[in-house]
């Protein structure tokens, strides 16, 4: 079940691993040519699940909706949420080397360097219809911190959609994660809409992060509205 190709493990464990900001953002620029082809050999589901969810808040996506791709990467998430009708497309990342493969992708209109939960998103208040974080809340990556940030370039009614992994590695990050949905769910920021647990997320680099010898981890999708959320029109 553990078959990957040379070099993936160690990719994935690199990058996951404790080492600094300015290390890890190297990791990711050197990892950026071969990402793609990597997180296939993975059959890693997320971008393809967040879309889904995504579109299932907006039974059809208005034509003016803007969404915010966080940890944007090389645009895999953009190129799910294009093939489901959404156009306007911002992203952001912390590594040079991904957003410029996000670039080639044309399927943005803006893109940022910023490095979440040391600097603000470069963009304004109550601005985004939807953000997305998809693969980037988890252990040694971005900080459950930035949730309130999230919050902020999100229109009020907008959604967020948000993903983490189960897998035994990420266990404290994800309770950390949930406690902090938890309390801004309780304080009125926002409402849960959907929190789906993914067996298959996608293929486990060892043994030990396999859930129960099936060669996979799993993972979770939620996701969220922004309060007050608009009242329903009459008629």
């Amino acid at each position: 079940a553990m078959a990957l190709p040379s070099g993936v493990r160690e990719r994935v464990a690199a990058v996951h691993g404790g080492s600094a900001l300015p290390e890890r953002l190297r990791l990711y620029d050197g990892w950026a040519a071969r990402y793609e082809q990597d997180v296939a050999a993975l059959e890693y589901r997320a971008p393809h699940l967040a879309a889904a969810s995504l579109a299932f808040a907006f039974p059809a996506p208005p034509a003016g909706a803007r969404l915010l791709d966080v940890a944007c990467g090389t645009g895999l998430v953009a190129r799910e949420l294009h093939r489901r009708g959404f156009s306007c497309l911002h992203g952001v990342d912390g590594s040079a080397g991904m957003l410029e493969r996000a670039q080639h992708t044309k399927l943005y209109q803006e893109l940022w360097q910023c490095v979440l939960g040391q600097e603000p998103l470069p963009a304004p208040t109550d601005h985004y219809d939807a953000v997305t974080v998809v693969g980037a809340l988890g252990e040694g990556q971005v900080p459950v911190t930035v949730l309130p940030e999230l919050l902020r370039v999100t229109k009020p009614g907008g959604f967020l959609c948000l993903t983490t992994r189960s897998n035994p590695s990420n266990v404290r990050y994800k309770r950390e994660l949930e406690a902090e949905l938890g309390r801004l769910e309780r304080c009125g920021a926002w409402q849960k809409l959907l929190a789906q647990e993914v067996e298959r997320w996608e293929k486990a680099t060892s043994e030990e992060e396999s859930t129960q010898g099936t060669g996979y981890i799993s993972g979770v999708v939620y996701l969220y509205q922004k309060c007050p959320v608009p009242p329903l029109k009459e008629g």
